[in-house]
């Protein structure tokens, strides 16, 4: 019997390793998996790649995994914001890099990756800073009179996202905005964990509703929701 269910967040994030690259989704707040980035900060691993739309707000989530001396490198859109001190301060320091890459940009780059796709040509960062790759242009090319940028895809080792529903196939759904960057960073990993605040039997999410079919799942576990309580401080 397949069955992708993990016990607990400790036992899905067991074997990731030292210097993996890392896919975390969310968009700000929306489908952020705060209790699998936690897990993370307790399971270890350290000299990490981190893919995201931003580089962590205050000092926790991915804030927290960057104040930890974890991550080596942020791939992301928006690595500053109004509460992102964190970042910045190693940024400033020295101690973490940055690969700054437009939302469009990381998106398809993500996407290409799970498609199998070697490359794209965009139009966006032409004649920029960011037309650049480690110091060295990228290569350009003339379409239509208009002049593009080769991209390529982004790979990662593990992704975590945030699902609302999940059966112990990996099948899953997401609740509105958190669905964001979900769905192409289970495509594009080699290993995919997804926290889902529902476990559903299967044929219980019908065909015509799943988001991201099971085969890009490799780990499902379960998350208690939090509540939020009269005085509105949230509560497991």
């Amino acid at each position: 019997m397949i069955s992708k269910i993990s016990p607990s967040v400790s036992a899905a994030l067991a074997d990731v390793p030292h210097g993996a690259t890392i896919m975390v989704g969310g968009f700000g707040g929306a489908g952020m998996p705060n209790e699998l980035i936690d897990g993370l900060l307790e399971q270890g691993a350290s000299d990490l790649t981190i893919v995201a739309n931003n580089a962590g707000n205050a000092e926790f989530g991915l804030a927290a995994l960057l104040k930890a001396g974890r991550v080596r490198k942020v791939i992301c859109s928006f690595p500053r914001q109004v509460d992102s001190y964190v970042f910045d301060a190693l940024y400033r320091a020295g101690k973490i890099d940055l690969e700054l890459v437009p939302q469009g940009n990381l998106a398809e780059r993500i996407r290409a990756a799970g498609a199998g796709i070697g490359g794209f040509f965009t139009q966006v960062g032409f004649g920029t800073e960011l037309a650049k790759a480690n110091g060295v242009a990228k290569e350009t090319r003339e379409i239509n009179g208009e002049m593009y940028v080769l991209e390529s895809p982004i790979h990662a080792d593990v992704a975590l996202i945030k699902a609302e529903r999940g059966d112990r196939w990996g099948n899953l759904t997401y609740r509105m905005t958190a669905r964001n960057f979900g769905p192409v960073m289970a495509m594009a990993a080699k290993t995919t964990i997804a926290s889902v605040h529902e476990l559903c039997e299967l044929g219980e999410i019908s065909p015509e509703h799943v988001i991201t079919p099971g085969i890009f799942v490799q780990r499902v576990v379960k998350i208690a929701r939090a509540v939020t309580v009269a005085s509105g401080v949230k509560a497991s």
